[in-house]
């Protein structure tokens, strides 16, 4: 029978003695963790530099309203200015959405520009038994006004999220041509701003509700990884130590 391959090392004043093929295997798994945390390392850079960059273009001054087909990668959570009124009767509602542990709806509301052109507005939260407008008629604004908010982009439906129902103006998620549909309206920009933090006469909706923070585990990710990798580190010298 083979005797399997050993070899015998020190660090400091201890020996050790261990096999070849074991400690190969070990340094392989060794190396996976350190490539682990270092690649969490690397996410958690790209991560606060992303979280950094929405910050900075959400306080930034507000631009002018930009035109469909615009790249959406240069204005994501762009600060936008619009003018104009709103059209409260073709309002829409984003169910799902809760406020401080509190379950209610967004309102989005269509936002006629001076120019003639329409933008999906997300006028911010409300509860329950606010979703008819009668109840909160204060906050139906009537007239030319001047708003801003957050550029957003309409993104994917999620497999998790439901169907929106627009034949109950029941939606999950912004959908512009479906929502465009249902309003009757033929000129809608390609994106939605999510209004302001300003309060609304009445106090609904609530607005600025934008989320601009990422969820950032990565920093936990990193620990966990070279923790790992020390400690193998520290089990193999245990295991592999001669004892006097």
């Amino acid at each position: 029978m083979r005797q399997a391959r050993t070899f015998d090392f020190c660090i400091g004043p201890y020996r050790f003695h261990a096999r070849v093929f074991s400690t190969f295997l070990i340094a392989l798994a060794w190396l996976a963790l350190l490539g682990l945390g270092t690649w969490q390392v690397e996410r958690l850079q790209w991560k606060l530099g992303l979280i950094a960059e929405r910050h900075q273009r959400s306080e930034a001054a507000a631009i002018a309203a930009p035109a469909s087909g615009a790249d959406m990668n240069d204005l994501e959570f762009r600060r936008v200015r619009l003018t104009g009124h709103f059209l409260n009767d073709k309002e829409m509602y984003l169910a799902a959405r809760s406020l401080n542990g509190n379950i209610g709806y967004h309102v989005v509301t269509p936002f006629m520009g001076e120019d003639g052109t329409t933008t999906l507005v997300d006028r911010g939260w409300i509860p329950l038994d606010r979703k008819d407008p009668a109840t909160r008629a204060q906050g139906e604004i009537s007239g030319t006004v001047t708003i801003e908010g957050l550029i957003r982009s309409p993104g994917r439906k999620s497999w998790v999220v439901p169907d929106n129902e627009p034949d109950k103006n029941f939606w999950f998620f912004v959908d512009i041509p479906a929502m465009a549909a249902h309003a009757g309206l033929s000129d809608l920009r390609d994106y939605f701003v999510e209004a302001g933090p300003e309060k609304n006469p009445g106090g609904y909706p609530i607005g600025g509700q934008s989320h601009i923070d990422l969820p950032n585990n990565h920093l936990s990710y990193v620990i966990t990884w070279y923790s790992l990798a020390l400690a193998l580190v520290v089990i193999y010298l245990i295991y592999h130590r001669v004892k006097p």
